[in-house]
């Protein structure tokens, strides 16, 4: 079985996995750093897979020469998204203690002010990069609320984060310089809430205790890495598309804007439609496993492609088509099973409330730029624009 370029997943993501779902649900891929893996693109699989506890996220089950993802330092690495049960069922246990309902309820109303305030910074402009001065901000400015990183600590976290997603093949060092200044970050971070304790998501994370178990500094360091680099990440993302989509489809936009009580549902359909995270995080089989029908080795990367389970035809009617009434959903943008997003309540809660702010505020709003000009990344682990010019 031939391998299929990576490129062709960035450059024409949704068209190329349509020919891939018709050609077979499982397919050998090289990965971003070149090494093989296996892709899974059907509905039916990828969701089964989600859930299936033989694909191991822990990379001590990965075969060498296979993709396995970002290489970090182990205080980084020791969180959710590289665990099996039982470590996984126990750290998970710890941060829902902490990372509550009522916790992401109490944020609604400030990130709404969030969001007005960035609006208003840009209103009497008539333009501007909505990326750069809306959807990237705000999940920042909310996930630092909600950490508790004093605001003379903060800084543009995405430089971080474009190193490790879209990494410089040419300055390898700045992944590098990414990472230390990350560990140094979150370290002294800790030690001081571990000093004075606020009223925030990491004080109560390094206090949270279940029958004399708590979080150790190096589950503490992963977890503050994985909830700035996951939450902000996707949640930029996830508002950026769904606006362009939005502006895409100028019916939609005009129906959300006389019944704003339908962008509960319209949030599930833009993430299904254009979600941010393409792939699943890899996994690697505890043992031979049949996966739609193709048997996959033990050890051996499988890739569960999120992006073309959410556009499979035989789970949605009219896949390809955006509608914000669609009552099928189980789409799959944020996950299924045991590793079901923990911050997807917020995710949910900043998309819906920006979108929200953003209607209301500009009745006239367009792309400032021939749509053929946008565009998106170049990695196959992020679906996302590097720029969103708009006028109003």
């Amino acid at each position: 079985m031939q391998p299929i370029d990576v490129n062709a997943l960035i450059d024409d993501p949704y068209g190329t996995y349509d020919k891939l779902r018709e050609a077979g649900p499982v397919h050998r891929v090289t990965g971003p750093d070149g090494k093989p893996a296996w892709l899974v693109t059907r509905y039916e699989d990828v969701r089964k897979g989600l859930a299936d506890p033989r694909l191991s996220l822990d990379k001590r089950n990965a075969l060498p020469g296979n993709y396995s993802g970002f290489s970090l330092p182990p205080a980084l690495d020791a969180n959710l998204l590289n665990m099996d049960p039982p470590d996984h069922t126990r750290v998970r246990r710890l941060v829902v203690k902490a990372f509550t309902p009522g916790r992401v309820d109490k944020l609604r109303a400030p990130v709404r002010r969030v969001a007005d305030d960035l609006l208003d910074a840009v209103e009497a402009d008539g333009r501007t990069d909505l990326l750069a001065t809306y959807a990237g901000p705000l999940p920042i400015i909310v996930i630092c609320d909600l950490l508790g990183i004093p605001q003379r600590d903060r800084r543009d976290f995405r430089v971080w984060t474009d190193a490790l997603i879209t990494p410089d093949r040419e300055r390898p060092h700045l992944m590098k310089e990414a990472i230390a200044s990350m560990m140094r970050f979150f370290t002294g971070l800790i030690e001081s809430k571990r000093a004075e304790p606020a009223d925030d998501l990491l004080s109560d994370l390094i206090a949270v205790e279940d029958g004399g178990d708590t979080l150790s500094r190096d589950e503490l360091t992963s977890l503050a890495f994985l909830i700035l680099f996951a939450g902000y990440e996707n949640t930029v993302h996830l508002i950026a598309n769904a606006v362009l989509a939005l502006l895409d489809h100028p019916a939609h936009l005009r129906e959300l804007r006389k019944n704003p009580d339908g962008l509960e549902a319209a949030v599930e359909e833009l993430s299904r439609w254009d979600g941010p995270a393409p792939l699943a995080i890899r996994r690697f089989p505890l043992e031979d496993m049949e996966i739609g029908g193709v048997t996959v080795p033990a050890g051996e990367t499988v890739l569960l492609s999120v992006a073309s389970a959410n556009r499979d035809p035989r789970h949605f009617p009219h896949a390809d088509r955006l509608d914000l009434r669609r009552e099928r959903s189980g789409q799959l943008a944020l996950g299924h099973g045991i590793h079901y997003c923990l911050g997807a309540p917020l995710a949910r809660l900043e998309m819906e409330t920006a979108l929200a702010a953003l209607l209301e505020r500009f009745e006239n709003l367009e792309l400032d730029v021939p749509r053929e000009s946008l565009r998106w990344r170049p990695t196959i682990r992020a679906r996302g624009l590097i720029s969103l010019p708009v006028r109003w």
